[in-house]
């Protein structure tokens, strides 16, 4: 029960970096807590499972840089592995005359993020690859891949275990301190913490906190006394899927020109490892944190959201992106309207509803979205100790062993392991 380091949070995130972290250190003690009976429950066991070949992201931003390191890191480890994926690529489509223009300097930033492969495709080119598909110009992303990222976890998991690393579930961190006495005679020196899981007070002992709490890394920033911002609002997305008997329209990834103010909305065509194929997903305020279904609430998050301003100002300057997004959600032949812009083809008959993820995104007091990775910590006996890992958005899972790679260096800049 006595660790140099502890992990807090067994998403995809949290398991490399402590598999990072045991790696370079094997002479250290480290623990992975988790809240939940089993690994990868939340974000990392709910997301499209898409490789991302790093298109989007800001030139010399970190999510440029990790995302294409970390697609790179990712297919080798999967071949490593044997973990299967499929490099089944990406066309990105626009359908309108006015997104061309968006969809050409989009291509000129994949370029600059050095992303393998890119070309702009026509018409005809678009059906060669997609038969189903209908579009005025796109981007064709061969390197994009799909995955089960749950599995890559899990292997994260085996690889921390297999290095003595220690996983303890169902244990919920509900509060830090400074410990009042050793935890051993014999280390009268060892300036710990404890954890406490409630409700049965179980504890242990840790030199220093890495926290990958996702939809919770606010809540833990409090408990330990350091910022509470940026806060953490709840996004559901809601997926339809294709019938099996209709899963022939698609190939690979289909997605829209995104919306520069809202990159993460549109429409998708996903296929998954299962052979399913996903489509959507929507976007729209969740009322439980952990709210896969539109009837899951819990007053505390709720309140703790509705309350906040930066979601009142969000939603003020975007109302009618909002309002359209609950509409949607809603009614399916809306849902299915989008698609059709892609494939004509689709109907109401040919989808049915499908599962839902919920999106941990990060919201500062001025209504803006954060669209970069946050890592930060505090000061005092408690806030030295700790690193927050307080957003790491999509790509995170593509990224997930870079990220690890780069928190591993700032673990040991700041706690001179």
């Amino acid at each position: 029960s006595t660790f140099d380091v502890a992990v807090v949070g067994a998403g995809i995130v949290g398991l490399a970096s402590a598999r990072e972290l045991v790696r370079r250190h094997p002479s250290l003690a480290f623990a992975v807590v988790e809240k939940e009976k089993e690994l990868a429950h939340h974000q990392s066991g709910h997301n499209s499972g898409v490789i991302h070949s790093g298109i989007y992201y800001t030139p010399g931003s970190l999510k440029a840089k990790l995302c294409v390191q970390g697609a790179a890191l990712c297919y080798e480890y999967c071949d490593q592995k044997g973990i299967p994926y499929r490099q089944c690529g990406k066309l990105i489509v626009a359908v309108e005359h006015d997104e061309i223009p968006r969809l050409k300097a989009l291509y000129e930033r994949g370029l600059q993020n050095n992303v393998r492969g890119l070309k702009l495709i026509g018409p005809k080119e678009i059906q060669e690859k997609e038969p189903f598909c209908r579009g005025l110009m796109a981007l064709d992303s061969p390197y994009t891949g799909i995955v089960d990222y749950k599995q890559v976890a899990q292997s994260y998991a085996e690889d921390f275990q297999e290095a003595h690393g220690t996983i303890l579930t169902d244990f919920e961190v509900t509060n830090m301190e400074m410990a009042k006495e050793s935890p051993s005679e014999s280390d009268d020196e060892f300036s710990v913490f404890c954890l406490v899981l409630f409700p049965q007070g179980e504890e242990i002992y840790c030199r220093h906190i890495v926290t990958c709490a996702g939809l919770y890394s606010d809540r833990l920033s409090e408990i330990s006394g350091c910022s509470p911002e940026p806060r953490i609002v709840p996004f559901r997305g809601d997926y339809l899927v294709l019938k099996p008997e209709k899963s022939y329209m698609v190939k690979g990834n289909i997605y829209p020109v995104p919306n520069p103010r809202f990159p993460f909305l549109g429409f998708h065509f996903t296929p998954r490892m299962d052979g399913s194929i996903w489509l959507g997903p929507n976007a729209v305020l969740a009322f439980k944190r952990e709210g896969y279904k539109w009837f899951h609430f819990s007053a505390g998050d709720f309140l703790d959201a509705a309350m906040y301003s930066g979601l009142w100002k969000l939603v003020l300057k975007n109302l009618s992106y909002g309002l359209s997004e609950i509409y949607r959600a809603c009614f399916l032949s809306a849902q299915v309207k989008e698609l059709q812009k892609f494939i004509p083809e689709v109907t109401v008959n040919d989808v049915v509803r499908g599962p839902s993820g919920v999106r941990a995104q990060a919201l500062d007091s001025d209504g803006n979205l954060v669209d970069d990775f946050v890592f930060d910590g505090g000061s005092g006996d408690i806030g030295s100790r700790i690193l927050h890992i307080r957003n790491a958005p999509s790509p995170a899972a593509t990224s997930s062993l870079a990220i690890a790679k780069m928190i591993a260096d700032e673990v040991q800049r700041r706690f001179e392991l």
